[in-house]
């Protein structure tokens, strides 16, 4: 090695176990057997997909109790989630739904072994305490094709009193079995397949642009844009495209393992932020920014850093997009605006946030966890055209 040569460093953390592939939910009773004998299961709205676990779990003649998540998750019905575990001495967790269903049970798992509150681990509006023991057992089986939240080490938790969300993570919530069934999704609506699906892009590219990218999470990075840029748009039209379906859920993994691992950047600093302050899904706000932040990263680069890694990187996603060799990173963020109004992403204004809000947005993403990844340091002034341009 030359003297005076920078040595790389990573480390790469996920769940204990992945299993892939079509009809693969079949098997989580079998294998929930050998991790405990009263489940809780936290599922959605609708409690038909936790069907087949429930079957399953009576074969095994474990006992089970349901905890339902009707929307993105709060203090408040975290802290009934944890209150119905503890209540029913579940030795065992499983999650059968979108991101806010897993990430739910993540925050369950971790509290029947650690004692106090929710609270007390909470980032930003809590004591943010570090959990000192590993979660029970939990099983993430997502339903959704996005949040890649199956294999991350962290929970994101709304905050309506403070209107923030915010984190509790750990390396012991890392679920220790993570079933990702492309099947689960075949159902899901357009406008669900759309936002989940470019949440997933934006959870791939972020990664491959940041400061905090690696070889490994490279690889994974760029596999998985391919697949989300060949199969997006198609599942969003039909849903019964098998082969689509499966791209875009490991496109979803694929991102889940990337930004648990590197980091993120300002699009998931600013959609964290919103969030918090109007009731929107967390997907729809990064698939409505990741176009513009890619547009600003770009320019900023250009004028602040030209000699920037992360310049030829966006110039490579543009080729993975478009499969064109000679594209450059303009060809890229145009091909994400146009696969935005394909997929009839509504703007910030139909989501009602208010121009009064816009200055409270760029303050607090600025100070964001994701904002610290990304690959150019935006200006107040930056942030605020991207805020405008998204109305």
């Amino acid at each position: 090695m030359k003297i005076g040569v920078k040595q790389m460093r990573f480390e790469f953390a996920t769940a204990n176990r992945i299993i892939f592939g079509a009809g693969k939910v079949k098997e989580v009773g079998a294998i929930a057997s050998q991790m405990g004998q009263r489940a809780l299961i936290v599922t959605g709205k609708s409690t038909e997909r936790a069907q087949p676990v429930i079957d399953q779990l009576d074969d095994q003649e474990i006992r089970w109790q349901l905890f339902q998540v009707i929307a993105e998750p709060t203090t408040e019905s975290v802290i009934e989630s944890i209150e119905a575990a503890r209540s029913f001495q579940a030795d065992l967790v499983i999650g059968i739904g979108g991101g806010s269903v897993l990430d739910t049970g993540k925050v369950v798992a971790a509290l029947l072994t650690n004692h106090g509150e929710l609270m007390d681990y909470l980032e930003v509006i809590g004591k943010g305490r570090q959990l000192e023991k590993r979660s029970v057992p939990y099983i993430a089986i997502p339903t959704t094709a996005g949040t890649g939240t199956e294999v991350t080490r962290n929970a994101v938790i709304a905050s309506p009193e403070h209107r923030v969300k915010v984190s509790m993570r750990s390396p012991f919530m890392l679920p220790e079995l993570a079933i990702v069934d492309p099947e689960l999704t075949y159902s899901l609506p357009p406008s669900v397949t759309a936002s989940t699906g470019l949440d997933a892009l934006t959870q791939l590219i972020e990664p491959y642009v940041s400061i905090g990218a690696n070889p490994l999470t490279d690889a994974i990075c760029r596999e998985g844009i391919r697949r989300a840029a060949r199969s997006l748009l198609a599942a969003f039209r039909d849903g019964s495209n098998t082969t689509a379906r499966e791209d875009m859920s490991l496109a979803s993994l694929f991102g889940g393992l990337a930004l648990a691992n590197a980091k993120l950047g300002i699009v998931h600093g600013i959609a964290g932020v919103i969030g918090g302050m109007i009731p929107a899904a967390h997907g729809v706000l990064c698939a409505r920014l990741l176009p513009f932040v890619m547009e600003m990263n770009l320019n900023a680069l250009k004028l602040h850093n030209p000699e920037s890694p992360a310049l030829e990187r966006y110039a490579e996603v543009a080729q993975i997009l478009t499969e064109k060799p000679s594209a450059r990173a303009e060809n890229g963020i145009e091909w994400v605006f146009n696969l935005c109004r394909e997929l009839n992403i509504p703007t910030l204004s139909d989501l009602k946030l208010s121009d009064q809000d816009i200055p409270v947005v760029v303050e607090k993403s600025q100070k964001a966890s994701s904002t610290k990844g990304n690959p150019v340091k935006l200006t107040d002034e930056e942030i605020c055209v991207i805020i405008h341009k998204t109305h």
